[in-house]
This record gives C-alpha cells, structure tokens and sequence, in this order.
C-alpha cells in the first residue's frame, strides 16, 4: 500500500528536481534558486502561466514510480484538495488506468468547518484511491462499538443481529423477478422459518408473504432454502416479518465493514490529530498533521496483518502514516513494515522545534517513530512486534571519483590513489552500499562478530558476511570461509599482507568454493 499527502497546489514555495538543461540550472544556481541538494525552489504564484503545469510535473514522475513500486495486488491513497483533483484524476488514469479508479472518497477533517474559502466554509479534503490490478483484496474495518451493541442475539454458532430481508420498494420488479416474492411460514413460538408448511410447524404456523404492496424479498427462493437456518421469524406490531441472522463471527474471523464513500469522525479531524501529535511530541510544533486513525484505518482495510505488507509515504512529513502502522500492527498482532521517504526540509530557526534540536522535518519524523514505538510497547507489552527502523540518507558513492585519462596520471597521483574509499565512510556504509549492489533487503537483521580481532557483519543469519577493517589476517578470511555464506565482501586495502590477498580465492576455493566473493 502507499499513501501519499503531497504538498498542495496553493501558490507557496514547494521544492522539486529541475530537469531542464545545463545552462538553466546553472542560472538557477546562480541567482539563488537552488537549495545545497541541488533542488530547485519556486515560488509557484496562480499568476504563474505553468501554475498547473509545474505541479503535475513534480507529482507526475513520482505516480509513474509509485505504479512501478505496487504489487500487483497493491492500492495507492492519495490525499488533494479541490485545487488539483480533476488533474491529479486525470494522470492517474492515464498512470494506473481509469478501470483501476476505485473512489473519490470526501474526508471529513474539519467538524465546523474552515472559513478559507469564497462563498463556502470547507470541512473536507479529498481522497483518491487506485488499485494497480482487479488482484487487490479488501480487509474491511472491525465494527464500531456503535455497531458491535447490535449483535446482542446469540444461538450455537455465536452472536448476531437481526437484518430485515424484506426488501422495501421496487414492486414494479415483480413482472422481472418473480422468484423474489414467495411465502415464509412462521413459528410464533420459536420464530422458526419454513418455506412449506409441513409437520415441522403446527398448526398454528403463520404465513408470511412478499406481495406488491410490501416490497420483495432480498433472497431468492433457492438462496432461502439454502440459507434457511439463517432466518429468524417474529411479530414486529400486528405483523410477522422476516430477518436474517446476520453473524458477528464468520468463516474468516470477526466480521468486518466496508468504509463508506464518506469518511467522518471526529478522529479524523485536524483539531484531533493536531491534539494526539502534540501529546506524544510536545513543543515539536508541526501544522496540520493527519489524523492516526484516519491512515490506520485506510491500512487496516487494504493490507493483512499476516502477510509482511509494506506500507509506504514518499511525502512522509511528520512521520504520521508509520505512527498509524505501528497502531495498526499492535491492535492486530501485525507484522506490517514501513517505507517513510522525506527529502530534509529545513525548519524555521524561529520555531520551538529548531530550538529543541530539530534541524529538518526528517530529524521530527524519526523522533516521532521512535516516541510512537515506546508508546506502543508501554500500552501493549508487545514486545514480540518489532518496531525498530533504520534511516537512511541519500548520498554520493562511497568510492573516490576518478578525473584523471590514464595518460594524464602522474607519479606522484598515484598515492591518492592507494586506497578507493573515500576516507569518511564508515564500515556501515560499505555494509550498506554492498546490501544495495547485492539486492539484499536493507531491513535484514544484522549482527556484528568477533573472528580474530576483527569486526565482521553477518546479515541475514550469515546470508552476506563482510569484514572492512584494516590489517585483515588470513585467519579470519579462512573463518569467514567456514561458515559458508553466500556472499563475502572484503575491502581491497584490508588485507593485511600479499599473502593474505594472493592466498584469498585458494582459502575459499577449499572451504566454500559456493560462496561468491566480492572485493572493494
């Protein structure tokens, strides 16, 4: 599942890739444009001729890769406002498809509505919704305590609530559906149903019927039959009527609800999800987070508890959809992960947060993962959900660039040259380099050995084994061999002497010739 709430088209700065030619990022640069990332900042005015068009250029790319990160059983959420919903409708019919349009969902986050606009007061916001194929299955939602205080009836197989099966209205149907209108027979008693009154019933057995003047029944006759257990019979004034047992467990657990077209509640409200961010964050001031039980009840629908889902936000703010998933997984016992992506956005040297020690929103979305996850353990005692994450930062390779044409290289360059690496890289970020290059997931558990003196990383239970310290002996090479993992990674300037590297490929040829070797 991925969810996303870009940034809206309102004519205030908003930071995007420039992919225009060399000359004009240099102007850009030039004239202050351009932030130390190299992201272009404009000042998108409605004035501006491309006041659209700038916008669906920086969200245009990023729906193509969303569409691409999807499982085929997957959904995306997208949060907008009236601003941009008919554009952003438009690509992603052309991205995802129109046939894989599900909804455009109202999102009722401001109970008394917001003064900000001509002529209206707005106490909604919009929600598109696609799925990437007809594959996406739905979880529902767990039933509200509203509804939970129906299902106050229980036989043998649990607890239900009555349904009405009378279907009300539509008798001009009766000429195209005339299975749908037959007699139930009742008994008063019991409130047992038949389709035929046979001995079963006694003589004091009621009819009931469908007619014109009544409506039909939802059920046809054949369903009636099958289901007929499932029916309950009992005078409602001075009539018989029909109800079906509607169960409160089924086959798949507890019953759930689909959400409907308009999504309300108070704790979808901005004044409530501004309320829950400060209680856990304090004087970390953030405008205008989303509500927790908003996203959590969009994850608890679209993704299964059981099945390693992946829950992702490119725009990731505050770090509110993986507040919302470590909820989710510690209602449902899940075991959901999360991919929050969030370029570091500066924060006002004025605001409490900057003076608390938060430089960017990214530094506020880790401190709220993390409070998020004490939270979770404190209430729950979970303790056997992992809610540990890893953060990442995007940056230049951890390998020296090379300027020179080989014959432009001169003695005395030659001693840069001695070693690859560049020299403020750590050994975790060669791990992580080689977990990228090698396709092993960058959520693997890690462990850190001892082999004779040496720092060595296992991950994945020995999966990928490497070692990146200095004066590497040919003892641990042959250890590392030993324990025959699938890849093994070493930095060329590791090796303690000749030997040891002229030595290296015979000691695994002879104790784990399987093992595919990589040197830095």
């Amino acid at each position: 599942m991925i969810y996303i709430d870009p940034p809206y088209n309102t004519g205030n700065d908003f930071i995007y890739e420039d992919d225009f030619s060399q000359s004009a990022a240099e102007y850009a640069g030039n004239s202050g444009q351009t932030d130390e990332e190299g992201n272009r900042m404009v000042q998108n005015n409605e004035s501006n001729g491309r006041f659209h068009t700038d916008w669906l250029n920086m969200m245009y790319p990023r729906l193509k890769i969303a569409r691409d990160f999807l499982r085929d059983d997957g959904v995306i959420f997208m949060s907008i406002d009236d601003g941009e919903i008919g554009n952003l409708r438009a690509i992603c019919d052309e991205i995802f498809g129109e046939s894989n349009f599900v909804a455009d969902l109202t999102v009722v986050n401001n109970l008394k509505g917001r003064n900000d606009k001509k002529y209206i007061a707005r106490a909604n916001e919009r929600l598109l919704m696609y799925v990437k194929s007809a594959d996406f299955e739905e979880h529902g939602l767990p039933l509200g305590v509203d509804v939970l205080k129906d299902y106050s009836m229980e036989d043998k197989k649990g607890k239900y609530r009555l349904i009405e099966l009378r279907k009300r209205g539509g008798a001009d149907l009766r000429k195209d559906r005339p299975n749908m209108y037959y007699p139930f027979y009742v008994h008063e008693e019991t409130g047992e149903v038949s389709l035929s009154k046979d001995s079963y019933f006694d003589k004091q057995a009621l009819p009931v019927k469908s007619n014109g003047d009544d409506g039909r029944w939802r059920w046809g006759r054949p369903t009636a039959k099958e289901r007929i257990l499932e029916l309950y019979g009992k005078r409602v004034g001075n009539k018989l009527n029909i109800y079906e047992k509607d169960y409160l467990e089924n086959d798949k657990g507890a019953r759930r609800i689909r959400p409907k077209s308009v999504l309300s509640g108070a704790a979808y409200s901005t004044d409530v999800a501004t309320k829950e961010y400060r209680a856990i964050m304090g004087k970390i001031d953030f405008s205008n987070p989303k509500s927790v039980t908003f996203l959590s009840d969009l994850i608890i629908y679209a993704t299964s508890p059981h099945e390693n889902a992946i829950v992702m936000d490119f725009f990731s703010g505050s770090g509110t959809t993986a507040h919302a998933m470590i909820r989710s997984n510690m209602e449902e016992n899940g075991n959901r992960k999360f991919i929050m992506i969030q370029i570091p956005e500066m924060i006002d040297k004025g605001s409490d947060a900057y003076k608390e020690g938060y430089k960017n929103i990214c530094d506020i979305g880790e401190e709220r993962i993390k409070r998020s996850a004490g939270i979770a353990l404190k209430e729950k005692n979970l303790f056997d959900i992992d809610y540990g994450f890893r953060c990442f930062k995007i940056d230049s390779s951890n390998m020296k660039e090379v300027y020179y044409r080989p014959a432009d290289v001169r003695q005395l360059s030659l001693d840069q040259l001695t070693d690859n690496i560049k020299e403020d890289r750590t050994p975790e970020d060669l791990l992580f380099q080689v977990m990228l290059d090698l396709g092993v997931l960058l959520s693997s558990k890690i462990e850190e050995q001892e082999i004779a003196g040496k720092r060595v990383f296992s991950v994945a239970d020995g999966y990928l084994m490497a070692c990146f310290d200095k004066d590497v002996t040919e003892d641990v090479v042959t250890q590392i061999a030993k324990s025959h993992p699938f890849y093994a990674v070493f930095r060329d300037s590791s090796m303690a002497d000749d030997n040891v590297a002229v030595n290296f490929e015979q000691v695994f040829a002879t104790y784990s010739p399987e093992t595919v070797r990589k040197v830095l």
